[in-house]
């Protein structure tokens, strides 16, 4: 009789979990029993959070709130369908219209999140005969549609449109790799706001380029939406280029409060998208409160300009006095602030203290960033009082000269 040999295929992981914990990779989640806001209840303790996306409070703002419930009195908890057999719903036309309308485009399609609208636009407007060329910091959910599709791709150096023009230069001259030409069509892809630098892409630059070499522009707008622009309608607003961007992502799970992504461009591009795109074909639509509560909040948005302003006074304030402090807060320009540790030991256990004195704020490692460039991602909102922002910048104090890291 052969004798059975037993193994665990998937003995492999235990191996991977003990060397991230080596690392110091390795990361728990934290779990609320609060609602989200600036006061939450994280592991049974109260804190103060600043890891939250939530830029202007909207998770629980009244008006959002009554949209919700009232869609599920009205039309129930569920869609039933995709879209493309019974799922669309005319909660999802308006919102579409809306947002189309808030974004002076001609047309949007909506997603079940901002990840799935890149995973879904790229690989169907990009294939072998095209090109895409993608900032070195862009969003894994772009990186991921890149994956997707047999377009070749190539990368530039973060934020150097000097670099980008010199690949476009290249690829009109050189045409596609295959031998067979030009390229159908060259696609620049950035984000808009870099979501763990806080910085803003160089777009005018970007758009420059790319009609001087005949290429199409794609702006991920996830961290921007709600937060630049008039009444936070985001990059290509607050640069003034509009008609001059083929393709605009947005999210509506971050500023706008709820959950959901979408695609802003042309008619076209709509259809398209409607037709071939994968996440939108296989994927229940969105349920009829949050349609509503997406709906409401760009009206509040549009209504209530007090809390985009309340947001950026925060934000400068949170960002000069950690700088006063003699904190390394990067490049970033936004909400999203990030205070530098380099290596992921001293992220975790500056995070870790934070969370002893009631300050909410998660280290970001790699592979999210390098290993050298290890951080505590903090997020200022509007719903921040001043007393919350005193509290954080003095647990920042107390345990940055704890551990080293600011002196005086």
């Amino acid at each position: 009789m052969t004798a059975v040999i037993r193994t665990d295929p998937l003995g492999f992981i235990a191996n991977e979990l003990a060397d991230l914990r080596a690392r110091h990779l390795y990361r728990s989640l934290r779990v609320m029993s609060s609602a989200q806001g600036p006061d939450v209840e994280v592991d049974g303790r109260a804190c103060v959070s600043f890891s939250s996306n939530d830029y202007l409070g909207l998770t629980h703002h009244p008006r959002l709130r009554a949209a919700a419930l009232a869609a599920v009195e009205a039309f129930g908890v569920g869609s039933g369908a995709v879209r493309t057999i019974a799922g669309t719903m005319a909660l999802h036309e308006e919102l579409e219209a809306t947002l189309a309308r808030f974004k002076g485009t001609e047309a949007v399609l909506s997603f079940p999140s901002g990840f799935s609208a890149n995973t879904g636009v790229i690989p169907t407007i990009a294939g072998e005969a095209d090109l895409i060329v993608s900032d070195s910091l862009n969003h894994a959910s772009i990186i991921d549609g890149m994956r997707l599709s047999k377009a070749p791709r190539v990368v530039y150096p973060h934020a150097d449109v000097g670099a980008l023009r010199e690949l476009l230069v290249r690829a009109r001259t050189d045409g596609r790799s295959d031998g067979a030409g030009a390229h159908r069509l060259i696609l620049i892809v950035t984000d808009g706001v870099f979501s763990m630098d806080g910085d803003i892409a160089p777009l005018p630059g970007i758009v420059a380029a790319a009609e001087e070499f005949g290429a199409a522009v794609m702006v991920d707008d996830a961290h921007a939406s709600g937060v630049l622009g008039r009444a936070g309608r985001g990059s290509v607003d607050h640069f003034g280029l509009h008609g001059r961007v083929a393709i605009q992502v947005g999210t509506l799970s971050k500023a706008v409060g709820v959950l959901g992504g979408y695609v802003a461009g042309s008619r076209d591009l709509r259809d398209l998208l409607i037709q071939r795109s994968r996440p939108f074909l296989f994927s229940t639509s969105a349920p009829p409160a949050v349609a509503a509560a997406c709906l409401e909040a760009i009206h509040v948005l549009e209504e209530e300009p007090a809390l985009h302003e309340r947001l950026w006074a925060n934000t400068r304030r949170f960002k000069a006095e950690l700088g006063r402090l003699g904190f390394d807060t990067g490049a970033s320009e936004t909400p999203i602030t990030p205070v530098m540790m380099g290596d992921s030991t001293t992220a975790g256990r500056f995070s870790d203290r934070l969370f002893d004195e009631g300050i909410f704020a998660q280290p970001i490692v790699f592979p999210t960033v390098a290993l050298d460039k290890a951080r505590i991602r903090t997020i200022v909102t509007a719903a921040h009082t001043d007393a919350h922002l005193d509290r954080a910048l003095g647990a920042f104090d107390r345990i940055g000269h704890e551990l080293g890291l600011i002196a005086g």
